[in-house]
């Protein structure tokens, strides 16, 4: 299942945290892996949509990926692990930005399987999570990782607190308290 809500659209945060109670099974809470660097604008969507959601202190859940501790798409593998291994029965939300067609730069996606980091950069990075939240910040093209660097920061910033602002408002039932990593 696809979920598209655009950056401008008012109701874009409910529609996003509708859609992730929708995608989440009851059961074991989530864990939020915000993938991303702060070294390119456009690449830094993860980052300050995991510091944005530790940072509104609402939210309750295990979030891993912040600008002061980024997670790269180069550490997914391990980090994968790593989550596995220490959240065994929690579903992992991965955020990250994405290029993709000149009609999709704005939109933030939610689909309910795993996502491949770096797929716009061309790299072949193994998947990660059980449920992906994209935020298209560029057209993909031969360029796409300088596009990146092009990046307005006023949208990424925008993504940023639509997908912080949804998974903070999800219920307190759903996701534990936060841990700082």
């Amino acid at each position: 299942m696809e979920y598209s809500f655009h950056v401008y659209n008012a109701l874009a945060e409910t529609g996003l945290m509708m859609a992730l109670k929708r995608c989440l099974k009851e059961g074991a809470p989530p864990v939020v892996l915000c993938i991303g660097s702060d070294l390119a604008v456009g690449d830094s969507l993860g980052p300050v949509t995991g510091t944005l959601i530790k940072r509104r202190g609402e939210a309750e859940g295990y979030v891993y990926g912040t600008l002061k501790n980024p997670v790269t798409a180069r550490e997914v593998k391990y980090v994968e692990n790593f989550l596995r291994k220490t959240h065994p029965s929690s579903p992992i939300v991965a955020v990250d930005a994405a290029v993709g067609e000149e009609s999709d730069v704005g939109l933030v996606k939610l689909v309910d399987s795993p996502l491949k980091p770096g797929a716009g950069a061309n790299k072949r990075l193994g998947k990660v999570g059980d449920i992906s939240i994209l935020g298209i910040v560029a057209r993909k093209s031969a360029f796409s990782y300088s596009l990146l660097n092009l990046t307005r920061l006023n949208v990424v910033y925008a993504m940023a607190e639509i997908i912080a602002g949804a998974i903070s408002s999800l219920s307190c039932r759903t996701l534990p308290k936060i841990v700082n990593n």
